[in-house]
């Protein structure tokens, strides 16, 4: 198997990276570098990037040497394996093996807009009540997902179910490589559980929908004419306040030729929530049109189906027996209490590895 230093193909090459810097400060120190705002900015957000990969790498080659530097230690004086000190150089070794594994994920982000903030929606399908309450606890656990990672989330529309959960709910994850990572949950989810709104206790199975779509940057040109767009106003639903719920602040955006639709009711303000819409809208269409250009891969669209048997991407067990299994990897846990709490790294990581739908022409190969 290559050494996760080959499979990155130069993450560690910490001193290509300055070099790559420093050229981008040479340009920025350059007589009208801002004349071109664009350009400008363009090369700042990548100098940043590339100071936040060296300063992460510098960190963890530091405490590689400082635990190289405890092992010897440790075998200069004989200390015994099973000492406080030996556990705790045993401890550092899973620690640093975790922060390995993080780096090597980070290699398969090499999409255009993996790095970007991401859309994030759950729509509950077949099952009625019982599918409801299933996206309302996928929600949960894609809000704790987010809280572990870091990333910041925002509910962008929320629309409740008719007598518990949620009919539908988007979200904004906002951090570095958000919308590479959550990318990998796209796809119908499967429950099987006996239902707390059976009053026989029968085992019932739910199925939800979640979609993502990365929130495109402004330089990304999608041209929408007015004409195309139909805008409905309609008042806010759920916990919002007295203006919220008083006035017709949301706006719901269709575009008449696809059909793909953008709601946002998260501000007072109709304006910025227009805006918000807006923008979901491109992205949206922007996924769409990237999914037509890959006609020779498997669609992303076409490979979500329809919402309900034989589409899912993940099946969640909670009875007879507890388990939840990833049908595109096999990668599969017992820890179903974990996973609803947002532990779904496993499943992304194995997903990214395998090499995603949009990657699979330039899947990497490993040596056996």
């Amino acid at each position: 198997m290559k050494s996760a230093r080959d499979t990155c193909g130069g993450i560690f090459d910490v001193d290509g990276k300055r070099k790559e810097i420093e050229e981008l400060d040479a340009k920025m120190a350059g007589d009208g570098f801002w004349d071109d705002q664009k350009a400008a900015q363009d090369v700042i957000a990548q100098s940043n990037k590339l100071k936040r990969v060296v300063i992460g790498l510098e960190a963890f080659k530091a405490k590689i040497d400082d635990a190289r530097a405890m092992e010897e230690l440790l075998e200069e004086e004989g200390v015994d394996e099973n000492s406080d000190e030996a556990n705790e150089l045993q401890e550092t070794a899973e620690s640093l093996k975790i922060e390995l594994d993080e780096l090597e994920i980070q290699c398969y982000l090499k999409g255009a807009h993996d790095h970007c903030n991401a859309l994030l929606s759950v729509n509950a399908g077949a099952g009625g009540t019982e599918s409801c309450d299933w996206a309302d606890m996928l929600f949960r656990m894609y809000m704790r997902w987010a809280e572990r990672r870091g990333f910041r989330t925002e509910i962008v529309d929320i629309l409740p179910g008719e007598e518990a959960g949620l009919s539908k709910v988007t979200i904004r994850i906002e951090g570095v490589n958000a919308f590479g990572y959550a990318n990998a949950e796209r796809g119908v989810h499967r429950l099987v559980r006996i239902s707390p709104f059976d009053s026989n206790a029968r085992r019932h199975t739910s199925f939800c929908a979640v979609d993502v779509v990365a929130e495109i940057e402004d330089d990304v040109e999608i041209e929408i004419e007015e004409k195309d767009i139909r805008e409905d106003t309609y008042r806010a639903s759920g916990k919002g306040g007295q203006h919220v719920n008083k006035t017709d602040s949301a706006v719901r955006l269709t575009h008449i030729p696809t059909g793909i639709v953008a709601a946002c009711q998260t501000e007072r303000s109709q304006h910025k929530n227009r805006s918000t819409a807006m923008k979901m809208l491109k992205a949206r269409l922007y996924e769409k049109m990237e999914d037509e250009k890959r006609s020779e891969m498997e669609k992303v669209y076409g490979e979500k189906g329809e919402i309900g048997w034989g589409n899912q991407i993940r099946s969640y067990v909670f009875q007879p027996y507890q388990m939840v299994k990833d049908l595109r990897t096999g990668s599969e846990t017992g820890s179903v209490q974990a996973v609803m709490d947002g532990d779904i790294d496993l499943f992304i990581n194995a997903w990214l590895r395998a090499g995603s739908p949009r990657h699979r022409n330039k899947e990497i190969q490993m040596d056996e």
